[in-house]
């Protein structure tokens, strides 16, 4: 029996996922550690209601980044993973990419600038903060050159290239955020939120010219546009814009109502529980778009994909009760140690996040599918469908239970959609084809 466990245990260990696991968790426990002093400087310094604007910030630039990438980036890493051994293809698919990216970054930067003051005033409640859509839109193409390149290094699976990079840019990161936060509190870390990756983009060039890859050279970067390359990249447009649209709308949507009807500072806890939800989740999901996507997309049969699946479930699903469960009973250590005494109502609220959490992460095992496989129409569908009912239940169970009620409505909400990824996966629901 011992031995059986142990042939088990060991046969584990020996899975693709556990080695990429491991090898991506040093950048994750130095991205973790970075993320913590961060979330702990800004919390202690602007406090809740800084922390409601940066997240409006946060969720603003998520929805302009997808724009600006044109929606192409998981299909970037879908194809170069797919025809990583044919050059002439992955050339045409860099090299339309580049221009795709490049075109629709400059005129998402001019419209930022041009509409600053508007901008400030709805999405950060004041036009004095119009100078940060400004920088922003000066600092967009490199935001989004750093996206591609990563994206392609992804694609590659050069996870020694990749966990480097990460390593840097939680530094860079963190060293901006302290720079820019400690003396000028609200503003400078509105001005760390749209700045950050783009000076990671300049450390980024230097690494990839030193590991002399070729996707840097001429040949990739400058070959000619390609229509059809260009149509592949159109599905991952549709669900990447819809994706990120979905998720920072709908966070918008409900952060102006708990601040309408409750009080910024409930605004500030929620957002509070949204970056603490990000940074112990990174422990997880960082190894999902470094293997899990790239290896969706290589497989072919239903028999594999499901195999695949199952093997992930198998090493993701303890850890996450695991990590969950040690969240929610240090909940009130974690909230000292991250954030200040201004939010101890988060203790109150986290429960039910944890859960939501938990069929969102075993919802994303499955669901993953349809962006490697580029089944846009349901992918679009169930993101309208299921960000729409998040919002619905959240507000009218906060009626009933007031702040309690947003998270479980965000609960109710992943419950559901896993359920329904579980029936699709089951009942063959999933075609491994486009269908679109």
């Amino acid at each position: 029996m011992v031995n059986r466990i142990s042939r088990k245990i060991k046969k584990i260990f020996k899975l693709d996922i556990i080695k990429v696991f491991s090898f991506t968790s040093i950048s994750t426990l130095v991205k973790m550690a970075s993320g913590f002093i961060g979330v702990k400087v800004v919390a202690v310094i602007i406090g809740p209601t800084g922390v409601a604007l940066v997240g409006q910030l946060n969720n603003f630039s998520s929805i302009i980044m997808a724009i600006a990438t044109g929606g192409i980036i998981t299909g970037v890493i879908k194809y170069i993973a797919q025809y990583k051994d044919d050059t002439d293809a992955v050339r045409a698919y860099i090299g339309t990419a580049v221009k795709i990216t490049l075109s629709l970054s400059f005129i998402c930067g001019l419209l930022l600038i041009l509409t600053s003051r508007f901008l400030a005033f709805k999405i950060l409640l004041d036009t004095k903060y119009s100078f940060i859509f400004i920088i922003f839109g000066l600092a967009l193409s490199f935001y989004v050159g750093n996206t591609l390149l990563l994206a392609i290094i992804n694609g590659y699976k050069q996870f020694n290239l990749y966990v480097k990079i990460s390593i840097i840019s939680s530094i860079i990161g963190l060293c901006l955020s302290l720079c820019l936060v400690i003396p000028f509190g609200v503003n400078g870390a509105l001005i760390n939120t749209v700045t950050s990756q783009s000076f990671v983009f300049i450390i980024l060039l230097f690494l990839i010219k030193k590991a002399n890859v070729p996707y840097l050279s001429k040949n990739y970067i400058w070959n000619r546009f390609d229509k059809s390359k260009a149509a592949h990249f159109f599905r991952f447009s549709l669900m990447t814009l819809v994706s990120a649209f979905c998720t920072p709308v709908s966070q918008l949507i409900l952060r102006r109502y708990i601040i309408d009807n409750f009080s910024m500072q409930a605004a500030g806890w929620w957002e509070g529980i949204n970056r603490l939800s990000h940074a112990y989740l990174m422990i997880i999901t960082s190894s999902f778009s470094v293997y899990y996507l790239p290896k969706l997309s290589e497989l072919s049969s239903a028999v594999s994909i499901k195999r695949e699946i199952k093997t992930a479930c198998k090493v993701i699903i303890p850890c996450l009760v695991v990590g969950l469960s040690s969240v929610y009973f240090n909940r009130f250590l974690i909230i000292d140690i991250l954030f200040s005494s201004e939010f101890y109502e988060m203790s109150n609220l986290l429960f039910w996040r944890l859960i939501g959490d938990f069929f969102k992460v075993a919802s994303w095992l499955i669901a993953y599918l349809m962006h490697a496989k580029a089944m846009a129409k349901l992918l679009i569908s169930t993101e309208i469908i299921f960000s729409s009912l998040e919002i619905i239940l959240s507000i009218l169970l906060s009626n009933l239970i007031a702040m309690q009620g947003i998270m479980l409505g965000y609960a109710i909400n992943y419950f559901i959609y896993f359920s329904l990824m579980v029936y699709l996966l089951i009942n063959n629901g999933f075609k491994l084809e486009a269908d679109l």
